[in-house]
């Protein structure tokens, strides 16, 4: 059995804690894309754990996988496996010998790369983790992979031979100044002790193979994926994308099975009862209310609205696990759902932050969008098209606070009636089923409907 955790809108939806609930039932959880920017939220037994890059499972004592799929910054997966055994845990993570690696001055460019385009509407807002500028390498044929690490002579072969492009990358066409980070003799000495410790730690495995080997052995397997799916390289809102496949396509080529063990299995897409947001980008349901200089901020939010807003982002605590910004806030955005519904194959949805919306006169749904006078119910192709429609809402009566974690012990019916009404909606315009309802950030606060491992 396997089951692919996607998420179905712009990040954040609370992918880590489905992973966490279902994650005991499963023997391995597979990362298939994406880095350290990625931040999942685990709550176990009141302890708050925020990874960024080892599975969540990790969390539960469960084999994690980091896929090939993956780019890998060995100084924070090792700092995160530390911490974890600081805890008391004992994280068993392996990493894909065919994953590519992040350097120091793929996060320094970057860095450059955000600040020339910040005086400019092509800011991305990315994390500054280097991710993008790895892939890029990847695509390039240039980049070194964690089996390279093991490998002292090849590894200061690549380091010659890409170091210098980067540098000249940097100086000739930036401007900017060099340092350390691309010191070839000090990027040796670090990197190959980084894979000195995954030998001895017997680390690496050929990701492919080994969840195959897992699998006949009569393994379940969970395959987790970071950020969510308009922000998919090719799916998402292009350029305000990031550099992977968080759809469940690249659960296949992030891991090395085939479409087939895929999409034989459950795809459970992780839905917030709202919409936020991290960075540019159009978010036609936008609510406002962020104050700063948040890349993206919508004007179109003022008065009510940004009361609204902040009401949502202050009891959803909505900032960034990895940058701790200020998350934009919209409501929830059916055309974005429909579009990921398609693109995924959700077999079933996970709602989560349900009782974020507590107190509130009424929640909204962007329905559809009118464009150039057409109503139209999913994404447009282009980002230029997305920022030109205008949300169609649909309004439901607002449910009072409740005590969520009687709820959660009591099941669906002891839900809200309005609650219930609005889940229904999500239900029937996706024409798939609810699994699962959280309430809460704690893996007991979630109203389980049916589990995806039975």
């Amino acid at each position: 059995m396997t089951v692919t955790i996607v998420g179905s809108q712009l990040g954040d939806e609370g992918k880590g804690g489905v992973v966490d609930l279902w994650g005991d039932a499963v023997d391995v959880v597979a990362r298939y894309q994406g880095g350290d920017n990625a931040g999942h939220t685990v709550v176990e037994d009141g302890t708050e754990y925020k990874l960024s890059l080892v599975p969540s499972g990790a969390v539960r004592g469960k084999v994690g996988v980091l896929g090939n799929g993956c780019v890998v910054n060995p100084s924070t997966l090792f700092e995160e496996i530390d911490d974890l055994r600081e805890r008391g845990l004992d994280p068993d993570v392996r990493v894909a010998r065919r994953a590519h690696v992040i350097f120091p001055y793929h996060r320094v460019l970057d860095g450059i790369e955000e600040d020339v385009k910040s005086d400019s509407d092509m800011k991305v807002g990315t994390t500054g983790r280097g991710i993008g500028p790895t892939y890029e390498d990847k695509a390039g044929r240039r980049g070194i992979r964690v089996a390279d690490l093991l490998d002292s002579e090849g590894l200061r072969e690549k380091l010659e031979y890409v170091v210098p492009q980067k540098q000249r990358l940097a100086e000739d066409v930036f401007g900017v100044e060099t340092g350390e980070e691309f010191d070839i003799a000090s990027l040796y000495e670090e990197y190959k002790s980084y894979g000195e410790r995954l030998a001895d730690e017997d680390m690496t495995v050929e990701a492919g193979q080994f969840l195959t080997d897992r699998i006949a052995d009569g393994d379940d397997v969970m395959f987790e994926g970071a950020q969510g799916t308009l922000i998919d390289i090719d799916h998402g809102n292009y350029p305000y994308v990031t550099s992977s496949n968080p759809t469940a396509g690249g659960a296949a080529t992030g891991t090395g099975l085939s479409p087939g063990i895929v999409g034989g299995g459950e795809i459970v897409g992780i839905v917030k009862a709202y919409l936020t947001r991290v960075g540019s980008g159009p978010l036609p349901t936008e609510l406002g209310g962020v104050v700063g200089d948040t890349p993206g901020y919508d004007e179109r939010g003022e008065g009510d609205n940004e009361d609204v807003a902040e009401y949502i982002r202050e009891e959803g605590g909505e900032y960034g696990t990895v940058t701790g910004r200020p998350r934009r806030v919209g409501w929830l955005d059916m055309p974005m759902l429909r579009h990921s519904a398609r693109t995924n194959g959700f077999t079933g949805l996970a709602v989560n932050h349900i009782d974020v919306l507590s107190d509130l006169d009424e929640v909204k749904v962007g329905h559809s969008y009118d464009l150039d006078g057409e109503e139209i119910y999913t994404v447009p192709a282009t980002t230029e098209r997305w920022s030109d429609c205008e949300p169609n809402f649909r309004t439901f009566d607002g449910w009072d606070d409740v005590n969520w974690s009687d709820v959660a012990d009591e099941g669906y019916d002891a839900i809200p009636e309005n609650a219930r009404a609005y889940l229904e909606y999500v239900s029937d315009e996706l024409d798939t089923d609810v699994y699962a309802v959280g309430v809460g950030p704690g893996r007991e606060e979630t109203v389980v409907l049916e589990n995806p491992l039975e």
